[in-house]
């Protein structure tokens, strides 16, 4: 399993050791960055991360940064930390992506529980991401007639209708579904219900299957 990433941005000194100690006595991986505009230079892996961020930062705040990394499409899970936390602050950190809201000081197992729970949220998306792109990949290898067929059968309809929609034969649509089901790699029409109703919301999803 690829090694979980902790990254750290706060510009105290003092403070970045501090954590950067606890979290690799948890056994985790740390990268720590003085600046917003360090941490957005830094190319990081794909790997299982979060990031655990000082709201209030000398050059830019804790949370454009958040909003900035939303904007471009990033996403990664955060545990905000602040000295002084107000209401506004944490809505905003909040829909800034934050899993967790610590005031300083805080004790180091909420921030341990905090990273944790960032970490196992990014991991689960991680595998969405890979299992959708996995299925991008089938969907693709989909001819435009193949994609009309599925989009039918996930309906409820036999090859019977189907046919008749289509204007073709019911062995042709037998023989169609035949290959859609190889090709995505099921084999019942319940499956292909599920990977359809995964693929119906994402922006490449082929016309026949969006709703």
């Amino acid at each position: 399993m690829t090694e979980s990433i902790v990254y750290v941005v706060d510009d105290d000194p003092s403070m970045r050791e501090a954590l950067s100690s606890l979290i690799r006595s948890v056994g985790w991986r740390v990268e720590t960055f003085a600046s917003t505009q360090e941490f957005l230079d830094y190319r990081r892996p794909s790997a299982p991360s979060c990031l655990v961020l000082d709201v209030q930062l000398g050059e830019a705040s804790g949370l454009d940064l958040a909003e900035r990394l939303n904007a471009s499409g990033v996403q990664i899970p955060i545990v905000f930390i602040t000295g002084h936390g107000t209401i506004p602050m944490t809505v905003r950190a909040m829909k800034g992506g934050a899993v967790e809201f610590l005031t300083k000081p805080f004790r180091n197992a909420d921030l341990i529980a905090g990273i944790e729970q960032a970490l196992e949220r990014d991991q689960a998306a991680l595998r969405e991401r890979a299992e959708l792109a996995e299925i991008r990949l089938k969907v693709a290898s989909l001819t435009s007639r193949e994609c009309e067929v599925l989009a039918l059968v996930v309906t409820g309809q036999l090859n019977k209708q189907i046919a008749s929609a289509l204007g073709t034969s019911e062995q042709t649509i037998k023989a169609h579904r035949g290959r859609v089901t190889r090709k995505l790699g099921v084999t019942s029409v319940a499956e292909l219900v599920r990977l359809v109703e995964r693929v119906e919301g994402q922006s490449w999803a082929p016309a026949c299957l969006r709703k």
